[in-house]
């Protein structure tokens, strides 16, 4: 495992983290190729459903992470993703769109994931260890649901988002982020033309991943209301790519589709560093890696909460809003 820090370096200093874009340097111590591929459904998928990742060799990867003795180390994106979760919550909670969430709403905290992982809280807090695509929970029993950077490796997103949306009470909420399509766009160019150079083709390297103009659709289906998405770009500068993968390794992120590749040839790795650094690398010689982050929040619909008007209701023209009179200036100077 590679040696080394991270510093955190956010671009727009004072924006909100749902505006703002954020930069870190992973630094050693002494075609469209942005285009990821979409999921398709499989043959192998049972009554349409896809069949995309292999579920147990991620609960292996992600196990494999969690036993690391220097895991921490890699924990820089999932910590700064569930920080900006975290501030939607808080949004919510502090006169957002339900009043009714409060501080007493937030006095115990259930964790759900496919690894065991200690991590401290100052909230109580109880481990579930379960598959996100078949959540051991009744209906109706959650006021929240938050789900951080695990929703790309569900083979049924659509299924997953509606188990969440069943687990809900009414006029609870569900907040969520996931990495969308542009994710590691530098890496899968960089390994595409590599392996067409040196092997004569290309095989996929980096997972499908779902797209931010899908994700609204695929939460109404669900169910959710009063929906909300939007997109933050994390981009991470690493020594080289060799750092990248490990790093990704370190996170329990590396691929697990099942058509993906097996091994990379040394030559290859080779070329696509050096096309890595000519096309993306930094003066200083470092690369930098793209996380796209999709954010979304829906609500369980319930009869409190505001519904449109019907249609043909609008008692204003929209031609009005031409007759409005402009502000004049009355400064003098």
């Amino acid at each position: 495992m590679s040696s080394g820090v991270c510093l955190r370096v956010l671009r727009a200093a004072g924006a909100s983290p749902a505006a703002s874009s954020g930069s870190w340097s992973r630094v050693r111590l002494p075609a469209d190729p942005r285009h990821a591929p979409r999921r398709g459904l499989s043959a192998s998928g049972r009554g349409g459903t896809m069949n995309v990742f292999n579920r147990e060799m991620k609960k292996q990867q992600k196990q494999w992470s969690a036993s690391l003795q220097d895991g921490h180390q890699y924990d820089y994106l999932r910590d700064e993703v569930g920080g900006r979760v975290a501030d939607r919550v808080y949004d919510i909670m502090n006169g957002g769109s339900d009043p009714t969430l409060s501080d007493a709403d937030m006095d115990s905290l259930l964790v759900s994931d496919l690894q065991k992982r200690s991590r401290r809280s100052e909230i109580p807090t109880h481990h579930v260890l379960a598959d996100e695509e078949f959540l051991p929970f009744k209906e109706n029993t959650f006021d929240l649901v938050v789900s951080s950077l695990s929703l790309h490796w569900i083979n049924d997103l659509p299924g997953a988002l509606r188990q969440i949306q069943q687990v809900l009470k009414p006029d609870g909420v569900f907040i969520g982020a996931m990495v969308g399509g542009e994710t590691l766009y530098e890496l899968r160019c960089s390994l595409q033309l590599a392996e067409t150079e040196r092997e004569g083709g290309f095989s996929p390297h980096v997972s499908p991943y779902t797209a931010v103009t899908d994700l609204g659709n695929l939460l109404g289906r669900a169910g959710f209301s009063m929906l909300t998405v939007d997109v933050d770009d994390v981009q991470v500068n690493y020594p080289g790519i060799i750092e990248v993968m490990t790093d990704l390794q370190g996170m329990g992120e590396s691929n697990c589709a099942w058509n993906r590749k097996s091994m990379l040839h040394r030559d290859t790795i080779l070329a696509a560093e050096a096309i890595y650094k000519e096309m993306y690398g930094n003066e200083d010689g470092s690369i930098p890696a793209t996380f796209e982050i999709l954010y979304m929040i829906g609500w369980k619909p319930h009869e409190s909460q505001a519904k449109p008007a019907k249609r043909g209701s609008a008692n204003v023209s929209f031609g009005d809003l031409s007759k409005i009179s402009q502000p004049t200036n009355t400064n003098t100077s």
